[in-house]
């Protein structure tokens, strides 16, 4: 498979998204990492990150994208008999997908049979995607679980995401936003009525290596964690604990130093990098930049916990 950058051509048939209609790439049911209990998280599409170790790929354009499954190809060759562009053939091993003809019309994923060509990225509704979530009512009230919106970035659809959460208050659901906390205040101002907790992620302090590593300065991401800890509204801190970018005590403790200096100290949860957005980096044929990148030692995971709480704030490693 050829390899490139995440597409972000304009589709048509998503340029006249409201709050009552957005895009999302997947509806995962029985979540127990995305906050308390059992939850169903909605997968927004689009960030505004570029994270070089992003575990969902996919969602990062604001555009669908094909995906190949190539485990799935039983080589029938209809995807190929049916691409109006031509940007498919026939390889030794595999579908070859030529990234640059591709326009991700989804044709391909129309005719295949096996599934292994997969449109990632779907309009929804508010009324669909809460259809959905009250599915699985009871396993919420059993376990004290609820929606999550995680993404891609939910708050790139910022009236989407509010008018989902909204919806989901009304029905009696608990609240879960997780974010980057790349986005302008507005956004926050428009869900933080509907949102029970915040699940936030600080990668790092420092301005350079958050830049080289996702695309973005973090003077934002800190911006919006200070005025969010004036509002009336639960919070816990996340940072993923990626090898050769932030991976020693003085880069966590950096943060848990910054934490301290808020007007209330947040929890902190370390992630340990994993290597599972590797195989979505290929479906969507591109490289992925942290190939040779193994996970934190257990033993380094503990260090840097208890360096944390050396420093007064609450720290627990996560998944």
């Amino acid at each position: 498979m050829s390899t490139g950058q995440l597409q972000t051509r304009p589709k048509a048939q998503f340029t006249h998204l409201t709050s009552a209609a957005g895009l999302i790439t997947d509806i995962k049911k029985f979540a127990i990492h995305d906050g308390p209990g059992i939850r169903t998280t909605v997968f927004f599409k689009g960030c505004p990150l570029r994270c070089q170790w992003c575990h969902n790929p996919e969602t990062q354009g604001d555009t669908p994208v094909v995906a190949y499954y190539v485990a799935n190809c039983i080589a029938c060759g209809r995807c190929i008999e049916a691409c109006p562009e031509g940007a498919l053939s026939r390889g030794e091993d595999a579908i070859i997908i030529d990234r640059r003809a591709c326009t991700d019309c989804g044709v391909c994923t129309e005719v295949c049979p096996a599934e292994a060509m997969v449109m990632q990225g779907r309009g929804a509704t508010v009324a669909e995607i809460i259809a959905e979530v009250e599915k699985d009512r009871p396993f919420y009230e059993n376990s004290g679980g609820g929606i999550t919106l995680s993404g891609g970035e939910p708050l790139y659809q910022p009236q989407f995401a509010a008018a989902v959460l909204q919806a989901a208050k009304q029905a009696g659901l608990h609240t879960c936003l997780d974010t980057c906390g790349y986005a302008p205040w507005s956004a926050f101002e428009a869900v933080l009525p509907h949102t029970d907790l915040i699940l936030y992620d600080i990668k790092t302090m420092n301005d350079k290596l958050h830049r080289a590593y996702t695309g973005r300065c973090n003077a934002m991401v800190l911006r919006n964690i200070e005025a969010l800890a004036e509002e009336d509204v639960a919070i816990e801190v996340r940072t993923p604990v990626v090898p050769g970018v932030n991976a020693t005590v003085q880069d966590i403790v950096a943060i848990a130093d910054f934490l301290k200096g808020l007007p209330r100290i947040f929890d902190l949860e370390l992630l340990p990098y994993h290597e599972l957005g590797g195989s979505k980096f290929e479906r969507l044929g591109l490289t992925y930049p942290l190939a040779e990148l193994k996970p934190p030692s257990s033993q380094l995971m503990a260090e840097l916990t208890q360096a944390v709480r050396d420093r007064g704030v609450n720290c627990s490693v996560g998944n």
